[in-house]
């Protein structure tokens, strides 16, 4: 989609203007993740729902937890040789799971 390659494409690019003053860049990309606002606009048991849910590789839906500590991943210092990177948190979904 046009949304991920804009975000890939800013995340590589910054990488590679600032990376020369000694800043990483990297992007978290989320999948299905259960909040309140996803909750609200997929109701637990709706045919949505089940869509979605059967598309996530580890069949569960992701958690903010989830995608907090993949965020950790690039927050600590000992990963500043790691730049222009998408991190996708999504259990899978971008693998192209066909549901079953």
């Amino acid at each position: 989609s046009a949304t991920k390659a804009g975000l890939i494409g800013m995340t590589r690019t910054l990488a590679m203007e600032l990376g020369g003053d000694g800043i990483t860049v990297n992007a978290v990309a989320p999948g299905p993740i259960a909040t309140d606002l996803f909750r609200k606009s997929n109701p637990e048991g709706s045919e949505q729902t089940k869509r979605i849910l059967a598309s996530i590789a580890v069949k569960r839906m992701g958690t903010p937890e989830d995608v907090a500590r993949a965020s950790m991943f690039f927050l600590s210092p000992d990963n500043g040789f790691v730049t222009g990177q998408v991190l996708y948190v999504c259990g899978g979904t971008t693998l192209g799971v066909a549901p079953v």
